[in-house]
């Protein structure tokens, strides 16, 4: 049997108890003959719960007798299935989207629902579908009482979401930003179009028995400057169909991509330079505490004279009082307006009846093909939440492709088991406040997204010792609550690029350790782990290389390195009837000190514990729950 010297190095030999180390590529042959390795019996099923959005992964484990039993059919097929999730549409909904919807759970189309109302409704369900007429405000997600898992806003805007109050409550929010994109910047389009050639005014002058050629003499697009600001999806296909029409676009937006911008011909510019040097302005900013009224008498006072105005966005970003000041002294113009502060504004409102603005009630998704892709995209969204996926359009989580959140389904498990693992370790009266991870991998840095990574071993290290439920959406937020500080390190290896993650290692400063030999020469518990043939593996405590699947529950033995270990450990288990399922020892010099790390199915009693702690050579031992 050969042992590691150390977990330090990429050279380190590890053994099992149970057999020789599988090849990397087995074969079926191989698979049968080494039957007794568990990580090369069962396939790994990992996925992100529904029962409460994202809220915990599950590892479910299959033996070739199960593997058989599920394809060719088993006594259990007839076992009740769960309840369908409880669906709440609060506005109005296109029927291919509410379709969708009951073909997955029990859908309440209730609408025009007071706060009072649908707070109660709330607290029976699972799922709430909004557009931007509903507020969902903090006391909505106290009176879900933590049902509540995900909030729908068919739409792009979320800014009638409480996104801190959702992540609070561990609530996913997803939105629909992509079917009324084109829709959206159409209808920014036709403002411009029609408040540069006075379509409106015209309209209405000649349904009053008026013809007033002369007044309504308008300007030509052909060589005018447009300033996008937010050159998001509605922001770029604008730039896109008015760079068409022959305008020069300009663009303003911190985070947007300079090589996008560059390949539709746009040029980023900064705030002032934008709005100062555009003949039109066309809003697609999110409403955001900074951007609420960033549109003010200041702002206004930094325009050329004669600027045009369109917003197909958020109606709060806008000083509705400022701009009637600048339109009265001809800073503006005109403006084309589709949305308000107020939705619907009040009759008087002298913006609206300002004879230079154009206003539409809303309509920038009000197409047939917007609204039915809107409700299709949102159901879909909210249905996958709820099943347990990841959306892709999710806002108070990080956003993680399907075939990234699939490649990193093993070290999900990994990722929490060690964070696990890692916080029973630690004791002392101080707590857990300093964690450090660092990721071992062959592939560049901006090719491994670790955000799941760390949310899942934020979760594993508080859950054990808290009565917090943590998830993907509120990792992070209860971290900070907490008061936990977690950094992280990438450190490239040579390895296969194939693979995301060699190896994922998870240091918790400043705390004493319930098992020294967790403490690594840096006196930091440390622990380390890496995925094998889809499964968790534990291959490193402290400064001793082990090799031991993360399955059931674990023993660390910290022992004098001798003879005949195993089989006084394996006995005093074997004679408690508690099954073994793996055994690794490792060591850092021969006939010193060493780990043996042992994977175990039961939880063995009270008294099998301190038989194992009596063995003379055992300095210290520790059982741990996976």
């Amino acid at each position: 049997m050969a042992f590691s010297s150390s977990c330090s190095t990429l050279k380190a030999v590890n053994s099992r108890w149970t057999s020789p180390s599988p090849s990397p590529v087995p074969k079926l042959a191989t698979l049968r003959r080494h039957s007794l390795l568990p990580e090369l019996r069962y396939t790994l099923n990992v996925k992100l719960t529904a029962t409460n959005a994202l809220r915990t992964v599950e590892q479910t484990t299959l033996t070739e007798d199960e593997k058989l039993s599920s394809t060719y059919g088993s006594d259990q097929d007839d076992v009740a299935p769960l309840p369908k999730p409880r669906i709440l549409v609060a506005e109005k909904l296109g029927e291919a989207g509410v379709s969708l919807l009951r073909e997955f759970g029990d859908v309440d189309c209730s609408y025009e629902l007071s706060p009072e109302d649908l707070k109660k409704k709330v607290a029976e369900s699972d799922a709430l579908i909004v557009r931007s007429g509903t507020k969902v405000t903090r006391e909505v997600f106290e009176a879900a009482k933590g049902r509540l898992k995900v909030v729908g806003r068919a739409g792009v805007g979320i800014d009638n979401v409480d996104l801190q109050a959702a992540t609070e409550y561990g609530c996913l929010v997803v939105n629909a930003p992509t079917a009324n994109t084109v829709a959206a910047a159409e209808h920014g389009i036709a403002l411009l179009a029609s408040m540069a050639r006075n379509v409106a005014q015209a309209d209405a002058s000649i349904k009053a028995g008026k013809w007033e050629r002369s007044k309504y003499v308008g300007v030509s697009l052909v060589g005018k400057t447009l300033a996008v600001m937010g050159f998001g999806k509605v922001g770029t296909e604008v730039a896109r169909r008015a760079k068409g029409l022959g305008m020069n676009v300009i663009s303003h937006d911190p985070y947007a991509p300079a090589d996008r911008a560059r390949a539709l011909g746009v040029e980023l510019v900064s705030f002032d330079q934008a709005i100062s040097t555009a003949d039109f302005i066309s809003l697609h900013m999110p409403l955001t505490p900074a951007t609420k009224k960033v549109f003010n008498d200041e702002t206004f006072s930094k325009m050329k004279k004669g600027v045009r105005l369109i917003n197909v966005a958020r109606g709060g970003v806008i000083d509705e009082d400022a701009l009637v000041r600048a339109l009265d002294s001809g800073v503006v113009a005109q403006a084309a307006l589709d949305v308000f502060c107020q939705e619907p504004p009040s009759k008087d409102s002298r913006l609206i009846q300002h004879e230079n603005v154009t206003v539409t009630p809303h309509l920038g998704a009000s197409t047939k093909e917007a609204q039915e892709g809107v409700a299709i995209e949102i159901a879909e969204a909210v249905a996958g939440a709820l099943r347990g996926e990841l959306s892709a359009t999710a806002v108070n989580a990080p956003m993680v492709a399907p075939e990234v959140l699939s490649e990193l389904a093993p070290y999900i498990v990994l990722a929490e088991k060690l964070g696990r693992l890692a916080v029973q370790l630690a004791s002392g009266g101080k707590g857990v406040q300093s964690i450090k991870v660092v990721y071992r991998s062959a592939r560049d840095r901006d090719d491994l997204d670790t955000r799941l990574l760390r949310a899942m071993i934020t979760k594993g290290i508080i859950e054990p010792i808290s009565d917090s439920y943590v998830n993907l959406v509120n990792a992070d937020f209860i971290a900070k609550q907490k008061g936990l500080r977690i950094s992280e390190e990438r450190t490239v290896v040579e390895s296969s690029p194939e693979y995301p993650v060699d190896s994922i290692q998870v240091q918790i400063s400043n705390v004493e350790s319930s098992f020294a030999g967790a403490v690594s020469d840096a006196g930091a518990i440390s622990i380390e782990g890496k995925v094998k043939y889809g499964v968790p593996h534990l291959t490193c405590v402290g400064s001793f290389g082990v090799d031991v699947s993360l399955e059931g529950n674990l023993i660390l033995c910290r022992q004098v390195d001798q003879p005949g270990m195993i089989g006084q450990v394996g006995n005093i288990l074997g004679e408690q009837n508690v099954n073994v399922s793996f055994m690794s020892v490792g060591r850092t010099v021969v006939r010193k000190q060493a780990i043996m790390a042992i994977g175990v199915d039961e939880e063995p009693d009270k008294k099998t514990l301190e038989r194992i702690g009596g063995v003379s050579a055992i300095e210290e031992f520790v059982f741990l729950k996976l």
